[in-house]
C-alpha cells in the first residue's frame, strides 16, 4: 500500500465517523475527527480513559488556531518558532471541537504537526484530528508501531500501513501550558 492510498481509506473513515490508528510526529495515535463527538466518545471507549482525561487536537498549520482558540495570544507564535521537539499547547477559550474533548477548565491541548503523513492528512480532511497514544489508558504508550497492543490494533476501524516497519523509538510530545499573564507553565518535558 503506498502513501495516497493509506490517505483514502483514511479520509473515508475520519468521514464516516470512525477512528484509525496513525502515525504521527512523536507516537503512534488513535484519531478521529476532533469535531465528532461520537467519534471522540468511541476513543474514550476503546482506551477505557476517563472523560475528564483530556486528549489532545492536531492542525497542520498555524493559522488554524485562529479557528479553534477563542481568544488567541498572538505571543504564542513567537513561541512555537522557538521550539524544537513536538510540543503540545494547552489552550484557553477552545471553540468549534467536539464537546467531549474540551476540558472543563475550556482549554485544549493542541499540536501543529511536521510529520508529512499527518499534515497531508489534515489538510486534505479540512478537519482537526483527536491524537492519543495507541494503548489502553495506564498501560506505557508505545514507542512504535510494533509495541501496540492487538487490543487496539484490532478495534479501531482503519490501521495505517505507512510506517509500520519503522523501529525508530519515538516519544510523545512535551506539553506546556500557555499562559496570557505569566510564563509558560511546563507539564511534561
Amino acid at each position: 500500500m503506498n502513501f495516497e492510498e493509506d490517505i483514502q481509506r483514511s479520509l473515508r473513515i475520519l468521514r464516516s465517523g470512525g477512528i484509525i490508528l496513525y502515525p504521527t510526529d512523536t507516537i503512534w495515535g488513535i484519531g478521529c475527527d476532533a469535531t465528532n463527538e461520537r467519534a471522540v466518545e468511541k476513543i474514550f471507549s476503546l482506551k477505557q480513559r476517563p472523560a475528564n482525561k483530556s486528549m489532545i487536537v492536531l492542525l497542520a498549520g498555524e493559522r488554524d488556531l485562529f479557528t479553534y482558540v477563542s481568544a488567541l495570544d498572538i505571543h504564542v507564535f513567537e513561541y512555537l518558532e522557538t521550539i524544537q521537539k513536538p510540543t503540545t499547547v494547552i489552550y484557553e477559550g477552545a471553540v468549534g471541537l467536539a464537546p467531549n474533548l474540551i476540558n472543563e477548565d475550556g482549554s485544549i491541548g493542541i499540536r501543529i504537526v511536521r510529520d508529512a503523513f499527518c499534515k497531508h492528512l489534515i489538510k486534505r480532511s479540512g478537519i482537526p484530528l483527536v491524537s492519543t497514544s495507541a494503548n489502553i489508558a495506564g498501560n506505557p504508550p508505545a514507542r512504535f508501531f510494533a509495541e501496540i497492543d492487538m487490543v487496539i490494533v484490532n478495534a479501531v476501524d482503519y490501521c495505517v500501513q505507512y510506517r509500520q516497519e519503522d523501529k525508530t523509538i519515538h516519544q510523545p510530545s512535551s506539553i506546556v501550558k500557555w499562559n496570557t499573564d505569566k510564563p509558560i507553565t511546563i507539564i511534561r518535558h
